[in-house]
């Protein structure tokens, strides 16, 4: 049986207004199936201002499609830097560890059956996660803080709410709060361990911020 390509995902943080442009961009080139929605970095107004990167707003734009396609688009973005007009962020590849059939099916635009060996985990060779935290509403500065002080160096905030009521009354015994905030992170691999058992210890499932933390491997990551 022929071989599906690896699904790939290329996921940018960038100023508020360039998600768009950004996503037309990677359209023109191939990739068709893209996600964009508003975060809010965690950079004080103060060193914003230092940075000259404005508002702290964020445009979040989340683009999957067949390996070959997706390191094309990112390896077209790098080499057309200079040309391009400057998002002020960071763009990242990432492998997810597992996908659905189907949708790896139609991701990679082929009509062949996805293994389990086609779902292996990548090796992560630039040595960099994302980590992914969702707490309560109103917890993320301390969390922040509380990362920053196991040496992350800033991260990226988007609101999101659990899907389903029922799973928001009961999940394994915690009653779990709808309105949720999701950091980013993104950090070596050397402080990625470090980041996540002070974040868990302070603001795990069990405490009043109910967090959940997580991390995905990321292949390469570039300032766009």
């Amino acid at each position: 049986m022929s071989s599906m390509e690896r699904i790939k995902i290329l996921a940018a943080i960038t100023e508020r207004g360039y998600g768009r442009e950004l996503v037309t961009w990677m359209s023109q080139r191939g990739l068709g199936y893209q996600l964009r929605f508003v975060g809010q970095g965690t950079a004080s107004s103060e060193m914003m201002d230092i940075l000259g990167l404005g508002s702290s707003d964020k445009d979040i734009v989340i683009s999957m499609g067949k390996q070959s396609a997706v390191e094309a688009v990112a390896s077209a973005y790098m080499d057309n830097m200079n040309s391009l007009r400057r998002g002020r962020g960071i763009m990242m590849l990432l492998s997810p560890n597992a996908i659905s059939n189907v949708a790896a099916a139609i991701l990679a635009m082929q009509n062949i059956q996805v293994t389990e060996e086609d779902n292996e985990p990548m090796k992560n060779e630039h040595k960099y996660s994302l980590i992914l935290i969702a707490v309560n509403q109103g917890y993320t500065d301390a969390v922040m803080q509380s990362a920053r002080q196991a040496g992350a160096t800033g991260g990226t905030i988007i609101r999101a709410r659990l899907a389903s009521d029922e799973t928001a009354e009961q999940f394994h015994g915690f009653n779990l709060q709808s309105e949720k905030e999701i950091v980013m992170i993104l950090a070596a691999d050397t402080i990625k361990d470090s980041i996540m058992n002070a974040v868990n210890a302070e603001f795990g499932l069990k405490s009043e911020a109910q967090g959940m933390v997580l991390s995905l491997p990321v292949d390469k990551a570039f300032k766009i």
